[in-house]
């Protein structure tokens, strides 16, 4: 136990290496078919448990109030369903960028459930834990399960998928995306056929999201159309961060210097296994 209170424990971020909307639930929640993988670039969360039952975020946030972070709301509904009278400190070191399609908000809760499953040795299953991310939000389970996804539903069917691991230039442009407000625009592709796994490992890599993006940040465009000149460029989620594969890490920042301002580049390597279950870190 003291290994596990003295560690880091890594949120990493992911891509969408595709994401198409091919319908709409009557409730308004979007149907999609997805791929989901890991990238080795993460935040970084720290707990301290507290007897008292408070649970508590130590490190601001700007612009997210403590009762609204995911990391906060996670601790409070695992609690509640583990039943525990222990509390904790979180401290979070942010490093991935906030409304850049990365997840870093749903890796960030993910990461929460499965160390404080631990640390508070709540002995939650991986398919509970699974159940309590999606309330809240549809990315967080696939952080939860660690495993490089197909998914489908509002993103919350998965099936894991052995992919390549290639190595990734991600662009950060200069703006947040919100993704209620793209996918509320009447102007996106909300019946896109619905393909296989096997068309997505045949080359099908569309995201319904990005001609919608790229028309409400024209920052998203600009770097789409520079990316796009060195490697093939994609969307991840809603945006606005880009990105594209290269077979080894030489490749992929030999370009950093070239990435245009006021836009942030970023290298890391794909992953089908989230670094939070490597027993290594």
């Amino acid at each position: 136990m003291s290994a596990l209170l003295n560690r880091s424990w890594p949120a990493p971020a992911k891509l969408n290496l595709l994401l198409r909307i091919v319908g709409r639930r009557a409730d308004g929640y979007h149907l999609l078919q997805t791929v989901f993988q890991f990238v080795d670039i993460a935040d970084q969360l720290r707990f301290k448990l507290r007897a008292d039952g408070v649970i508590k975020r130590i490190s601001p946030l700007e612009g997210v109030p403590e009762e609204q972070d995911l990391v906060v709301r996670a601790a409070r509904l695992l609690q509640q369903a583990a039943g525990t009278a222990l509390g904790v400190e979180i401290e979070l070191d942010k490093r991935l960028p906030m409304g850049g399609g990365l997840g870093g908000g749903s890796s960030d809760a993910a990461t929460t459930l499965v160390a404080l499953n631990a640390l508070w040795d709540a002995g939650l299953s991986e398919d509970r834990l699974a159940e309590l991310g999606l309330e809240l939000g549809a990315d967080v389970p696939v952080f939860i399960r660690g495993r490089a996804a197909w998914a489908e539903g509002v993103g919350e069917a998965l099936t894991p998928v052995d992919l390549p691991e290639p190595w990734y230039l991600i662009l950060v442009p200069p703006c947040h995306v919100s993704t209620a407000e793209i996918f509320s625009d009447p102007k996106l592709e909300r019946d896109s056929p619905p393909i296989t796994l096997n068309d997505f490992l045949s080359g099908a890599v569309d995201n319904s999201c990005l001609a919608v993006v790229c028309e409400h940040h024209p920052e998203v465009a600009a770097a789409l159309e520079w990316l796009n000149q060195h490697a093939q460029a994609r969307l991840t989620g809603t945006g606005g961060c880009l990105f594209a594969a290269f077979e080894d890490e030489a490749s992929a920042r030999q370009l950093l210097p070239q990435v245009p301002k006021p836009c942030q580049g970023l290298v890391g390597r794909g992953m089908n296994r989230s670094p939070l279950f490597d027993p290594a870190k």
